[in-house]
């Protein structure tokens, strides 16, 4: 592909890398953004897609993303993503997890592997049998397990202090939401706003996971085509990213925003602006989603994994959004922005100090 490395030039990339197996049919890309903070860390996404150039700019995209979550998450991890161009549901086998986990271990550490759409704890842990570097093993193996649980709960902090300043008061129980997704993320979460009194509406393009809902949370189902439009106090993507776009954010009748899916904004410059000209707060993505990394980040404590400690951590999510909202208040620009000026604030810090690494048995530099 003759314009990688115009896309390794354009935003900073320090390294991509190819792994392909012919036993297996493994075809993988890594993108290493930032190791400032630390190795590479992010999810492994396993999905077909139209065209590998496709999958490239997905990968570049996402990791990118990382660099900017972490650093804002306060973990001392750089940005990283990972890519396996198949079909979750029909050609994921352990032979391919296995080449996958050697590949990831030729990095020598450079990177950390995690899930993402299409894989979870289980497949960590065939991919452990051939790589330490790997995260969001299940709690048997000394993991944190499933991101879902935490990613969830960091949106609902996010969500909580960001309407403390939209609606001056934290409290979501007079509130109407709206949440696109009811996947593992999407259901806790509305698990969450109706356990304290909110009313929620959700949508889905899977059936099943609708009717898991309704049968077990007090939600209203929508239409898909139909969220968009819905008068509500608040909107939660967590589905597919691209959907805030010139089509979609002219039918919003919300003043907050705040969900866990990635790259939300389909242009982030333009439709940011467009979102901030209709007085609609945006919750950042990468800011609210943090909570599965912060929680799989708590697996390399000297101590190990103490689920209290990181739900501690990821509840600071809140804090951190709230700090976003007020920089983009104070400085009259998107959110955006000021999520990017304190992301970026943390990496440059750490550019500035002498750092002593110290070799941990697994490479793992601490």
């Amino acid at each position: 592909m003759s314009n990688v490395f115009k896309l390794i030039e354009k935003d900073e990339f320090e390294e991509i890398a190819y792994g392909y197996d012919k036993k297996t049919g493994l075809k993988s890309i890594v993108a290493i953004h930032d190791t400032t903070l630390g190795p590479a860390f992010g999810g492994t996404r396993m999905m077909l897609y139209d065209n590998e150039e496709e999958a490239l700019k997905d990968c570049l995209k996402l990791a990118r993303a990382m660099t900017y979550k972490n650093a804002a998450a306060n973990i001392n991890f750089g940005g990283g993503k990972a890519v396996i161009i198949a079909d979750s549901k029909t050609q994921k086998d352990e032979a391919l997890l296995r080449a996958y986990g050697r590949f990831i271990d030729g990095l020598a550490g450079r990177f950390i592997a995690g899930v993402d759409v299409g894989t979870d704890e289980n497949d960590m842990v065939i991919v452990q049998q051939e790589t330490d570097h790997v995260t969001a093993l299940p709690t048997y193996y000394g993991g944190a397990g499933s991101t879902s649980g935490a990613t969830a709960y960091g949106v609902y902090q996010g969500m909580k202090k960001a309407a403390e300043i939209v609606f001056d008061n934290p409290n979501l129980a007079d509130k109407s939401v709206s949440i696109q997704g009811a996947g593992n993320i999407g259901y806790r979460l509305a698990d969450f706003l109706t356990q304290e009194g909110a009313e929620v509406y959700i949508t889905d393009i899977d059936e099943s996971a609708l009717q898991k809902a309704s049968e077990n949370l007090d939600v209203k189902i929508v239409e898909p085509e139909s969220i968009y439009e819905l008068d509500v106090d608040i909107f939660a993507p967590c589905a597919l990213g691209a959907i805030l776009n010139d089509e979609t954010i002219p039918k919003l009748k919300c003043e907050l925003i705040a969900g866990s899916a990635n790259n939300q904004l389909k242009d982030v410059e333009k439709h940011s602006e467009m979102l901030k000209k209709r007085n609609i707060v945006y919750g950042v993505d990468y800011i609210l989603s943090a909570g599965g990394v912060i929680n799989n980040s708590q697996q390399y404590n000297p101590c190990g994994y103490n689920k209290e400690a990181a739900y501690q951590k990821v509840a600071k999510i809140g804090d951190t959004m709230k700090k976003v909202i007020e920089i983009a208040q104070s400085n009259d620009i998107t959110t955006c922005k000021a999520a990017k000026m304190f992301a970026e604030d943390r990496l440059e810090l750490s550019k500035r100090l002498n750092k002593w690494y110290i070799k941990a048995e697994r490479g793992i530099k601490v």
